[in-house]
């Protein structure tokens, strides 16, 4: 245990697990985003009905879900605990620079948007994970959930919003991981940058379109 604390409280510590969690996180909004895609099926939303009511009764995505709330806070904590270190070790030695002339906007708008990133989530996850399990009655359909939620112009666009932070959010976040763990190389560097174009901006993208698609034609 004093072994993790040690390594935890270190610089190099923090951000392995940062990145770790992060690259996890990003792995399950893939397959987050393909589950959704049911939705533009024209069935009438009967596949992705299928899919809400299924998932949850299956005993290893319970389990998963679990690991993924536990990933969530771990990488949540501990960005903000670098953050917060950082903050302190620049001090006003920082203050005096120029700030485009010591990191990218992307990299000095983490915290601030993996912070609004965040309350989106306690929002997303009220509207539809919390009543999906616990509020759900006979004949719920979250596929009307869905369409009710996104139709409404000002949730719609909170949640558009969300999604480009998110990618802002992304984009710095999965750098810094493959720099991290020195995947970003030479010989690599247009493969990880092509993956990372996927990881920040198509992710968001994905996802912003359906709001848009309720918005626009329903």
């Amino acid at each position: 245990m004093r072994a993790f604390i040690d390594f935890y409280n270190s610089s190099v510590g923090k951000k392995l697990i940062v990145g770790l969690t992060g690259l996890l996180l990003i792995s399950y909004l893939v397959i987050h985003l393909f589950g959704n895609l049911l939705i533009f099926r024209a069935d009438g939303g009967e596949a992705f009905d299928t899919y809400a009511e299924v998932l949850p009764q299956i005993v290893v995505i319970r389990i998963i879900e679990i690991g993924l709330f536990l990933l969530f806070i771990l990488h949540i904590i501990t960005a903000a605990y670098t953050w917060i270190l950082n903050k302190a070790a620049r001090g006003d030695a920082y203050k005096i620079q120029k700030k485009n002339e010591t990191s990218k906007v992307t990299s000095r708008t983490m915290f601030l948007t993996g912070s609004i990133v965040f309350i989106f989530l306690v929002v997303h996850m009220r509207q539809f994970w919390f009543n999906s399990r616990y509020e759900a009655t006979e004949g719920y359909s979250m596929f009307e959930v869905v369409r009710a939620t996104f139709s409404n112009p000002v949730y719609g666009a909170f949640y558009i919003v969300a999604m480009f932070l998110l990618g802002f959010h992304l984009k710095h976040g999965f750098q810094s991981a493959c720099q991290t763990f020195g995947i970003r190389t030479k010989n690599y560097v247009s493969f990880i940058d092509l993956i990372g174009i996927v990881v920040w901006l198509l992710i968001p993208l994905g996802f912003a379109s359906m709001p848009l698609y309720f918005l626009l034609y329903f």
